[in-house]
């Protein structure tokens, strides 16, 4: 049984249909990618997840029972549009939403104390939200969605505002809390992040999820047999076996890159009897690929 599992749910406002029978099932402490391109109708699935609004028919399921009030609880959410108050000190402000999530003071301030360290930011505490940077605050709002410890955690657009060693930071942080159970949704438009972090994942468009599954099965779906090897000559001959899309000479050893018909072994196997092939690989096609293709052909 899926850990949260939306059934059917299709929402609709005014004159825009925002999901059209969205279904999907996210396995326990699994990162789950939820994409698609702007007004596809991921933030209004979020808001229903988060019992922020209903759907008009279908049902969200957690733990195979149905999604009620109290499970918010059970939840952390951290949104693309951010929500500190910036006047207020940043610890002051930390400690308040942590309670408002039902923690006791002291047991918020030992989790925060514990954060803050983590994150080496102890001399933020009497700043104010307003003298941080757009990253800084990030990481704030990033502690105060994780410190109740939920066991459902959506995240939209969290790197938004990170260096790249920030942000790396954060994706570290999000694998081990999958690891220490937490199932997570994940929301952005950084492809490469999805690839580095999700195990599943629905791409929304105009309303429909138009396509799911596994990340590793995805890109075999989508692979078109291309290969490239590092190969010991400056020459290669032409061959009816592979069509050549692009070869870069460097020094006395050439990089090529194959499409073919033929499995990898088939292909590895026909190059060695010709030249000294030095590294061999297939080329999977990146989810920034899958996703413009897919969304393309579904315009």
């Amino acid at each position: 049984m899926a850990f949260l599992e939306v059934k059917n749910v299709r929402k609709q406002y005014a004159n825009h249909l925002a999901l059209d029978n969205v279904s999907l099932e996210i396995e326990k402490q699994h990162v789950y990618g939820l994409l698609g391109p702007n007004g596809a109708g991921k933030t209004t699935l979020i808001r229903i997840i988060n019992n922020i609004t209903a759907p008009d028919s279908g049902e969200v399921l957690l733990n195979g029972k149905p999604l009620n009030a109290n499970d918010t609880a059970r939840i952390g959410y951290l949104p693309e549009e951010r929500g500190l108050y910036k006047k207020m000190k940043v610890g002051e402000q930390a400690l308040y939403l942590c309670q408002l999530k039902g923690l006791s003071k002291p047991d918020a301030l030992k989790r925060l104390k514990y954060w803050f360290e983590k994150f080496e930011i102890e001399n933020w505490w009497d700043k104010k939200v307003e003298e941080l940077s757009k990253g800084m605050a990030q990481k704030v709002q990033f502690i105060t969605t994780v410190l109740h410890q939920p066991e459902l955690l959506i995240f939209d657009e969290p790197f938004s505002g990170f260096d790249p060693v920030n942000a790396d930071l954060l994706k570290r942080e999000i694998l081990e809390l999958r690891d220490n159970g937490a199932t997570i949704i994940f929301s952005t438009h950084n492809m490469e992040s999805v690839e580095a972090i999700c195990d599943d994942i629905s791409l929304i468009n105009h309303s429909r999820v138009v396509l799911q599954g596994s990340v590793s099965d995805i890109q075999q779906q989508f692979k078109e047999n291309i290969y490239s090897a590092l190969i010991r000559t400056q020459e290669l001959k032409n061959s009816d076996l592979f069509d050549i899309i692009d070869k870069k000479v460097m020094g006395n050893q050439t990089q090529v890159r194959l499409k073919t018909a033929l499995e990898s072994n088939a292909l590895l196997q026909a190059l060695i009897s010709d030249y000294e092939v030095k590294a061999f690989n297939e080329e999977l096609p990146s989810m920034h690929e899958i996703f413009i293709k897919t969304v393309t052909e579904n315009h």
